[in-house]
């Protein structure tokens, strides 16, 4: 870690208030917390962990890069999907987890330019300080359109429409597990004679132990073998069946199908962290400064949505789903012998090309009462690989 960047004294002492409670957690619980639940705490603790807490996390001076925040053409090829899926359910767009805003502001503009804004625009966000943030970036780029933006505390009760979540599921707590010769262990955290925070197991046990075992079973997985289960995201994607009266989920997210994400060569599982534009997986590095995630098993978000008595609409890459939804098009628009051609070049680039985020960044489509095909899956539909 000598290599990554030192924070200042403010973000450190932010930092170690949040180890401090971390280490309490830890105490009250025994000795032994599940990585879950310190996952959870490192990411959205009140006030303290990543996602609660005000220090910049998108774009080039924050810790990553986001789809929307390179070229606002993503939101442009998404509006294409949004479209039809609201004609065909209800006016009405929530998204879940909104980041800075930027493709709030990307799809209302580009909603209002195929003359079919929603009469409402949900965004379900936690942090206020990112409702913040969202607010100026919407009141900066879409001033006249934000009467139509309401700011959510949890999910509605009963939803008509599309709900949209870029990179929500991988931000979402796991569970981390150990298939051993002797048993499934669910790893979690302790603390070390010197106070650090260090891996420990115990037997799984409960839904833990019924999702390891079907997994170990299915990929035939080898004594030591270590991976994540996001019950969580399975959770929320369940809930849905609950909510949704008639419309569209559309997630978009870093993941692979069960067979892949389970393969041998991934034998010490997805777990990433990022810290100011550097990839690492210590999660015990700098807790509060830096963000914790995991990729997402799309097989296990596909049986919960199936289960829950929502249908699997599509599956495919970003990559695919894009250009089925226009982004070349959107890109032609744009007069080639600008600066501003070259740069939105290069971002859909980025988006497109499988060795980028176009094969590893996938969309999938649950929903209900929707009779249309959608566009975005047309003749690149991969849902025989979930």
């Amino acid at each position: 870690m000598n290599t990554l960047p030192l924070p200042d004294p403010d973000a450190l002492a932010h930092s170690q208030r949040l180890q401090q409670l971390l280490a309490s957690e830890i105490a009250d619980s025994g000795g032994w917390l599940s990585f879950a639940r310190f996952m959870e705490l490192l990411l959205y603790a009140p006030g303290l962990g990543y996602y609660a807490a005000g220090a910049r996390k998108f774009g080039t001076a924050g810790d990553f890069v986001t789809a929307p925040e390179m070229t606002g053409l993503f939101g442009q090829a998404l509006a294409r999907q949004v479209l039809p899926a609201m004609a065909a359910s209800a006016p009405s767009v929530l998204e879940v987890g909104a980041g800075s805003g930027r493709l709030a502001a990307d799809l209302l503009q580009a909603l209002e330019g195929l003359q079919a804004l929603p009469e409402s625009y949900s965004i379900l966000e936690l942090s206020a300080d990112l409702r913040q943030r969202q607010r100026v970036t919407l009141e900066r780029t879409v001033p006249h359109l934000i009467e139509r933006v309401v700011w959510l505390d949890r999910l509605p009760e009963l939803f008509a429409g599309v709900v949209v979540a870029n990179e929500l599921l991988d931000a979402m707590p796991v569970d981390i597990v150990a298939w051993r010769a002797d048993g499934i262990y669910a790893r979690g955290v302790a603390l070390a004679a010197d106070g650090c925070f260090t891996w420990s197991e115990r037997p799984a046990s409960g839904a833990l132990l019924a999702a390891a075992t079907e997994i170990g079973e299915q990929c035939q997985l080898p004594p030591g073998f270590e991976s994540e289960i996001g019950l969580a995201s399975r959770a929320w994607t369940a809930e849905w069946g609950h909510r949704l009266q008639c419309g569209l989920l559309l997630l978009i997210d870093y993941g692979f199908p069960r067979h892949e994400f389970y393969h041998q060569q991934r034998g010490r599982g997805t777990l990433m962290c990022h810290y100011r534009h550097h990839a690492h997986t210590d999660p015990f590095y700098l807790p509060g400064l830096q963000d914790v995630t995991a990729h997402v098993d799309f097989t296990a978000i596909a049986a919960a949505a199936d289960t829950a008595g929502l249908e699997v609409l599509g599956y495919a890459s970003q990559g695919r789903f894009l250009l089925n939804c226009g982004i070349l098009d959107c890109l032609a628009e744009i007069p080639t012998d600008s600066t501003d051609y070259l740069r939105a070049a290069g971002a859909v680039n980025k988006l497109l090309l499988p060795h980028e985020m176009g094969e590893l960044f996938k969309v999938i489509a649950l929903g209900r009462g929707l009779g249309e095909p959608l566009c975005g899956f047309a003749g690149s539909d991969q849902r025989r690989r979930l």
